[in-house]
């Protein structure tokens, strides 16, 4: 149970019909159902979503009756009901279910929930003060938004996969999905929720469409002022974040480590080369051409001939913005994560945290991810439908 602050959580009393599955929506309804928000999952009555079955541990966990741990760190805390929405009477209940509803979410591809019969048009004259989000690849307009794709063609088509990578080399892939969490989750949320919040007031809801890559590219500011500037982007590589300078990047340690060095502003750049015993390389911390190429390798060389952990203990006294690259165990058992709550545990299974401290809430999971179809019964009951009702939706396989 929640631990009691004498205050509700703060999204208390807002219902979300959840129509996605993978990542990017059940991502931002995650966020939502943590902070309070009751978080109505529909999948339907085949597969549902196939993050039941994607991911690490996904067979064996599988093989021995339960969902994937992909699918249990993004669905705690919200409620699975089973629906048939290729068939009236589902689409009779979901709507029913949008005559009362705060926010629907959908990741379908553009036109697909106007063909079930459940589109932003077809609920708002219901229910006038809706939020309606459709989170895709590239939007609802456009000669793209039919096609299909996933993160790596999204960061692509921004401009922002060019960027990412060594000099010389091709450009590098991520295995942090910047499209669907910065775009899909993020980005409706702030949408949605400023929807939320116009409506409360205004009683007039609004349609919210949400592009992967519209997110990215909108977020491109570093690559977008170098284009502003010379006319185009730098080269991979060569840009003020990317490596291009001496200040900001990554080097190798002894032992086959990496500290990451972001001592951008000169006094913390003057302060690493005072500290590694170098303050002819202070004047160099900006340089580009062969000037910084030369400070870059000649901090190379020095941070190559000691261990990761000779470094740390150095830099640990050196407030210079110079920090251990860490593997995402060592991330998840560090002191400063440990402080700061970042890790809970909904069972035995170590899950990320709410990334967010507000006053008056504290976090606790009110329940695992659910099992698909879990409170069905429970949720049809509340939006007035009888046993016998209930029972007849079983029977015919709408529910």
């Amino acid at each position: 149970m929640t631990k009691d602050t004498g205050r509700t959580k703060p999204l208390a009393g807002l219902t979300v019909l959840d129509l996605t599955r993978l990542l990017p929506g059940p991502a931002a309804t995650l966020h939502l159902a943590d902070l309070g928000a009751d978080v109505i999952k529909i999948e339907d009555t085949g597969l549902g979503d196939y993050g039941r079955s994607l991911g690490a541990g996904a067979e064996a966990a599988n093989r021995a009756g339960e969902d994937s741990p992909f699918f249990k760190l993004l669905n705690r805390n919200k409620r699975s009901l089973r629906l048939d929405l290729k068939r009236a009477a589902g689409v009779a209940v979901f709507l029913r279910l949008a005559a009362k509803a705060d926010v629907i979410l959908e990741g379908f591809r553009p036109g697909v929930v106007d063909k079930l019969g459940i589109g932003y048009d077809k609920v708002k004259a219901i229910n006038p003060r809706i939020v309606y989000c459709a989170i895709s690849g590239y939007g609802q307009s456009g000669p793209w938004r039919e096609r299909a794709g996933h993160d790596i063609n999204y960061i692509a088509m921004a401009g922002v996969l060019d960027q990412i990578g060594a000099k010389g080399a091709a450009p590098a892939l991520p295995n942090f999905q910047i499209g669907d969490l910065l775009g899909g989750a993020l980005t409706s949320l702030v949408g949605l929720l400023a929807a939320v919040i116009d409506a409360k007031t205004s009683g007039q809801g609004r349609y919210i469409d949400v592009a992967m890559t519209d997110a990215v590219f909108a977020h491109a500011f570093s690559a977008m002022l170098v284009t502003l500037e010379q006319g185009k982007p730098a080269a991979r590589g060569d840009d003020l974040l990317s490596g291009g300078v001496p200040c900001y990047g990554v080097y190798r340690t002894a032992d086959d480590r990496y500290l990451a060095v972001g001592a951008l502003e000169p006094k913390f750049w003057e302060m690493l080369c005072a500290a590694v015993a170098r303050p002819d390389l202070a004047p160099y911390g900006l340089a580009s051409g062969e000037r910084g190429d030369w400070a870059k390798n000649q901090l190379a060389e020095l941070i190559a001939t000691q261990s990761l952990a000779h470094w740390e203990a150095l830099f640990d006294k050196v407030d210079c913005c110079v920090t251990p690259v860490l593997t995402l165990d060592e991330a998840m058992h560090h002191a400063h994560m440990s402080a700061r709550g970042m890790l809970v545990h909904v069972g035995v299974m170590a899950q990320f945290a709410p990334p967010y401290q507000i006053s008056d809430f504290v976090f606790d999971t009110d329940q695992p991810a659910p099992a698909a179809g879990q409170h069905s019964t429970a949720i049809l009951a509340e939006a007035g439908y009888s046993a016998a009702d209930i029972a007849a939706l079983r029977d015919s396989g709408v529910i």
